[in-house]
């Protein structure tokens, strides 16, 4: 039986790559974006594509009905869709870092709330969830992202536990800098609430580390869509899969170092 795969924020990056690499292993693939028109490019590969926006509760149980009506199941959920929205703590509006929250976090456990019950029905199942390295260390600037993302890492942490009983694997991926929209998105919001502000010289210099990132040492997304298909694949997944430019070594520098020392290390890119 082909397995059915939903994967969400679809219309570009990590999402695009890993549904169009799914797709090709002769997977049945639906996937999600907010907005029909930035998937247009994926007509004709085979993906089956269905407007669901995440932080709209009507939206989401209306995709989920639509894949159970037609496939009368859902062996995985990949939970990508997610955004970076950067700024000084003190000058984020608040409403943007609840919408932070909406996307990153609600979004995802209501979409999990919803296919639980199918997976646990018919008996087998898993969860993917896309994290960062964001969700285990932290930079200025990007306070409320990075909550968003240790809040995936905890809730991840938390449901597997609750689903081994149902033999319902539950994997986190933790991809480092990758080539995707989300840079760009996260530098200029970082532009717009900070540029201007008490952290201005900071954040210059922030956006043009965004810049060179960008430029010189992220991954690209098929990076991280070939570690999704091995989580897929695999009959006994790691909880965890990091990859991705600089992901293994900053965890690794994270995990020796004191705090100081490593609030250090990150400021010193800023210079």
């Amino acid at each position: 039986m082909e397995k059915v795969v939903l994967i969400t924020g679809v219309s570009s990056g990590i999402g695009r790559a890993t549904a169009l690499r799914l797709a090709g292993k002769g997977y049945t693939v639906y996937g999600a974006a907010r907005r029909a028109d930035t998937m247009r490019g994926l007509e004709g590969t085979g993906i089956r594509l269905i407007t669901m926006d995440i932080t709209d509760e009507a939206s989401i149980e209306a995709g989920i009905t639509t894949i159970i009506n037609t496939e009368k199941r859902i062996d995985i959920l990949v939970n990508n869709a997610g955004y970076g929205s950067f700024g000084a703590l003190e000058d984020v509006p608040m409403s943007e870092a609840r919408y932070q929250f909406e996307v990153n976090v609600f979004g995802m456990a209501r979409l999990i709330q919803l296919v639980l019950p199918y997976m646990r029905e018919q008996g087998s199942g898993k969860i993917i969830n896309i994290s960062s390295i964001a969700g285990k260390l932290g930079q200025p600037h990007g306070a409320w992202y990075h909550a968003t993302k240790y809040a995936v890492e905890g809730l991840s942490d938390s449901l597997r536990m609750e689903l081994r009983q149902f033999k319902i694997p539950v994997v986190l991926i933790e991809p480092g800098a990758i080539q995707t929209e989300w840079n760009g998105i996260a530098r200029d919001k970082l532009l717009q609430v900070s540029g201007h502000t008490a952290y201005k010289n900071s954040v210059q210099k922030h956006y043009k580390m965004f810049e060179k990132a960008d430029l010189s040492f992220s991954s690209p997304p098929d990076v991280i869509a070939a570690v999704i298909e091995r989580a897929v694949l695999g009959q006994n997944p790691k909880t965890r899969y990091v990859a991705g430019s600089g992901a293994h070594v900053l965890l690794f520098l994270h995990s020796i170092l004191p705090d100081k020392w490593f609030d250090k290390l990150v400021l010193s890119q800023l210079k």
